[in-house]
């Protein structure tokens, strides 16, 4: 829809503040706020083991919420021009000192999009194995020095999000998708550079 005007209200660290006068096609233009957001991307590492299909799960305390939420990594796409799963391997190396042979996309979202530009891309990684230590050149630092982690069987996982105690957007999303990618056999998974209309 056209915009008639366009203020920024305020800047912060990651996010800034906008107002807007959209023309819909009434009498006269409505003004419409929301927050831009550089938006993020996430990652199920997923492993078979011992029978059980499981997903690594991270427990990070998320100051707006005043909790800890299990989630799984995830990171800013901070980095200009930065490709998506290249993104994604950084978070994923970064936050458990994982890397991944096979990866796919599992689902694209908006987090909010009545008043967020924040879109999430959730990322499958397979394959998994430790990145050697002499590589290892991330330091946690602030929340992620307070990370908890645990390996959960999928179907854990998927029982824990209908019963309300996985809350984080990615999560619940990266838990369904893979779910339901899983009983398809994995034949729905798209490549890992699908495009993304973001």
């Amino acid at each position: 829809m056209p915009v008639v005007s366009h203020e920024q209200i305020w800047q912060g660290r990651i996010v800034s503040l906008h107002s807007e006068q959209v023309d819909l096609g009434g009498k006269e233009p409505v003004t419409r706020e929301y927050v831009r957001h550089p938006g993020a991307v996430a990652v199920v590492p997923l492993r078979e083991y011992d029978g059980q299909t499981q997903v690594l799960m991270i427990k990070q305390y998320r100051h707006p919420v005043g909790k800890k939420l299990w989630e799984f990594p995830a990171g800013l796409l901070d980095i200009a021009g930065e490709d998506y799963q290249v993104a994604a391997a950084r978070e994923l190396a970064e936050e458990t000192d994982l890397q991944a042979k096979t990866w796919n996309v599992l689902v694209d979202y908006y987090a909010s999009p009545g008043g967020y530009t924040e879109s999430l891309r959730v990322f499958l990684a397979r394959d998994l194995s430790e990145v050697p230590v002499a590589q290892r050149n991330f330091v946690r630092e602030e929340e992620e020095a307070l990370f908890e982690y645990a390996w959960v069987n999928l179907s854990e996982a998927l029982n824990a999000v209908l019963a309300g105690r996985i809350t984080n957007p990615s999560a619940v999303l990266g838990i369904l998708a893979t779910s339901a990618a899983k009983e398809q056999n994995w034949t729905c998974l798209r490549p890992a550079n699908s495009p993304w209309d973001r």
